[in-house]
């Protein structure tokens, strides 16, 4: 887990969450909330913002953009537009309110995948004697919410995992389902991923 010296640390701590796949996240949701502002507004209104996102561009030298994805020129055009917080102010929001966070990811027509799955929850372990973190990791699979967990031996830092454990409607469930097992449990997890 990278460590930083800003208020994503304790949220990085506390969920587990590289930095990297924490910027990830976030611009995502900085996507999400502009692609639906875009949603929302009434048809004759989008043209006249599409032609301020093109002169922007023009202005900003993305030409190529411009002619290679017109929507998402716009909705990008639309995140500058957007009072959204900054990405220490969504890290402390995602450390206090995960539910939250859940629910509008599962409202999004993106999402994690099976290629790039999410760290939705991190649990500690102790295992013979060496200290283990145990992450949740889930994927949209169709209508269902997909999940494995990934055992990292925090001492020598390899990873373990197991199959796709978890099938649920949404991706809360699936972290309450992980959070909800007891140490003997995650102990028969782990020892079925170790090689």
């Amino acid at each position: 887990m990278v460590q930083v010296d800003l208020p994503v640390n304790e949220t990085a701590r506390s969920t587990a969450v590289d930095l990297a796949e924490l910027r990830l996240r976030y611009g995502s949701y900085r996507r999400r909330q502009a692609a639906r502002l875009v949603q929302i507004l009434p048809r004759d209104a989008v043209r006249p913002l599409y032609r301020r996102a093109r002169e922007t561009a023009r202005r900003d030298s993305q030409m190529d953009m411009l002619v290679e994805d017109p929507l998402a020129l716009l909705v990008e055009y639309c995140e500058r537009l957007l009072p959204l917080p900054t990405f220490e102010l969504w890290c402390e929001d995602l450390a206090r309110n995960p539910e939250a966070h859940l629910s509008d990811l599962d409202e999004s027509p993106g999402g994690p995948t099976f290629d790039a799955p999410s760290t939705m929850a991190a649990r500690s372990l102790t295992y013979a004697g060496r200290g283990w973190t145990a992450r949740l990791c889930a994927f949209r699979d169709d209508a269902f919410w997909r999940g494995y967990i990934t055992f990292e031996d925090v001492g020598r830092g390899h990873v373990h995992r197991t199959g796709s454990i978890f099938c649920e409607h949404d991706p809360g469930e699936l972290r309450r389902r992980f959070l909800s097992f007891e140490s003997p449990a995650l102990e028969a997890f782990l020892r079925s991923a170790l090689p």
